[in-house]
């Protein structure tokens, strides 16, 4: 069962003043009540109303002026537009940017490099002290010390605590659903293995994270690109169309905060992408990775959530919110599920035993929802921080994603701009950004680029 816990009464009447600023009934420049005054007012601690405001300021909200108190400084009026989807010709493609990503990222081990290019959290958002606990009472706990083969299917622990911890996106998972795999790459891997021929048609998102396209054409499939709104995911009208003319045979979405438009498809239009797959008998491989996230006040529902035939492969890892370098991933492959343990059983045999264990242990004591509330709040900031410092500092005519989860940033420059020729600059000033002609099999989006919010942490 999902643990219920009550906010912080800081956090509340952080969220209450946020609102108002944000609706504008507090403008940009209004002076704000004093530290004294909410606290009368909200029958709250002088402490607790200090805490209230000091979390606003954080996000770049509010602003205090010596000897004089505190003011609205910024709304979400005054970010820049968003990003354009980008019109698409349902165009199958057998091609690679495989050159250009490798141009990107081989200066990543550059010492110095400051990093705006990797979509992984920072190592100070992360509890590495205890996971190293786990990881030492998983070593003292195991009768092998971890060095015997786990159970082909996954640590029967870790599958009981991910069928616990899908019920918070509605999920109704029972351990033997659940496949753990070598990382969410993997998961993907075995799932597309299970439901597709070599020469199929897979539909993407675009953009999209440049890892999806490059897997799905390594085992020998083609791709085609479906149209994406920054803010609610993809088109489904252009997504049956293009079923309709071509022979898709299955779809890989990440439909919570896709990386790199931090898009997230609203529940019922979930729903509606699960009816329409099922009209079709098409499975949906659905990239979870992302979800757990969020920055509001209520964690997304999944595709899975509304699949009642067994077509939605759910995928998922603990890479993006707690241990990157543990490779702890597992799957929901609905009616699949069989084939998917099969190959697993022939491609890896078995995960690594005491990673698994160690975050078994991690989330059975209660750490990991604790740690996912500090990590979001977090990167909530961190978002309102990046989007600041960009208005700040990039040309006027720039649009801005405003992502509710994750952590990228999705930028549209000038049409003049050439996104890589600026990335291979920045290079050389040491700066690393993703340009945005990665993030699509065909090289589109060249005025684009993507940055990363979670590895370079802005104090302030």
């Amino acid at each position: 069962m999902k643990t219920v816990h009550k906010k912080h009464k800081y956090l509340q009447i952080a969220e209450k003043i946020e609102e108002l600023i944000n609706d504008e009934t507090l403008k940009i420049g209004e002076k704000l009540p004093s530290i004294r005054t909410v606290s009368t007012e909200q029958g709250i601690s002088m402490g607790t109303a200090f805490q209230a405001y000091y979390n606003l300021e954080a996000k770049g909200l509010i602003e205090t002026r010596p000897k004089s108190g505190y003011y609205v400084r910024l709304n979400n009026v005054r970010f820049p537009s968003l990003p354009k989807a980008h019109p698409l010709e349902p165009i199958v493609n057998e091609g690679s940017v495989q050159e250009m990503i490798d141009a990107v990222f081989k200066h990543l081990g550059t010492k110095d490099l400051i990093n705006f290019s990797i979509g992984s959290p920072s190592m100070t958002l992360l509890p590495v002290a205890k996971l190293t606990k786990s990881i030492v009472h998983a070593f003292r706990s195991s009768p092998h010390n971890c060095i015997a083969y786990e159970d082909i299917q996954g640590n029967p622990e870790l599958r009981k605590q991910i069928a616990k911890l899908s019920f918070n996106w509605g999920g109704r998972t029972k351990p033997d659903d659940v496949v753990v795999t070598s990382g969410c790459m993997k998961a993907l891997v075995m799932c597309l293995k299970a439901v597709t021929n070599i020469g199929d048609v897979v539909a993407i998102e675009s953009p999209t994270f440049f890892g999806i396209f490059q897997l799905i054409q390594s085992l020998g499939l083609k791709t085609i690109e479906i149209t994406t709104d920054p803010f609610e995911g993809i088109d489904l009208k252009y997504l049956e169309k293009t079923i309709k003319k071509f022979k898709v045979k299955a779809c890989v979405f990440v439909t919570n905060f896709n990386n790199p438009l931090g898009s997230c498809m609203p529940d019922n239009k979930k729903k509606e992408l699960v009816e329409v797959l099922a009209k079709y008998q098409l499975p949906l491989i659905e990239d979870d990775i992302y979800g757990e996230l969020y920055y509001g006040k209520q964690r997304p529902k999944t595709c899975k959530s509304y699949d009642t035939e067994g077509l939605v492969l759910y995928c998922s890892s603990f890479s993006k919110s707690l241990a990157p370098g543990y490779r702890v991933g597992w799957c929901i492959p609905g009616k699949f599920t069989d084939k998917v343990k099969q190959l697993k059983q022939i491609h890896t045999v078995a995960s690594t035993t005491i990673t698994q264990v160690a975050i078994a242990h991690f989330l059975q004591i209660g750490r990991f929802e604790y740690h996912l509330r500090s990590l979001r709040k977090s990167l909530h900031t961190q978002c309102f921080r990046y989007t600041q410092a960009i208005l700040a500092y990039f040309p006027k005519d720039i649009k801005v994603s405003r992502p509710k989860g994750g952590f990228v940033l999705w930028i549209e420059l000038h049409v003049n701009v050439n996104s890589f020729d600026l990335c291979q600059r920045a290079i050389r000033q040491g700066i690393s950004i993703a340009p945005g002609r990665i993030f699509s099999a065909d090289e589109k989006y060249r005025n684009y680029l993507r940055i990363a919010i979670a590895g370079l942490m802005i104090r302030t």
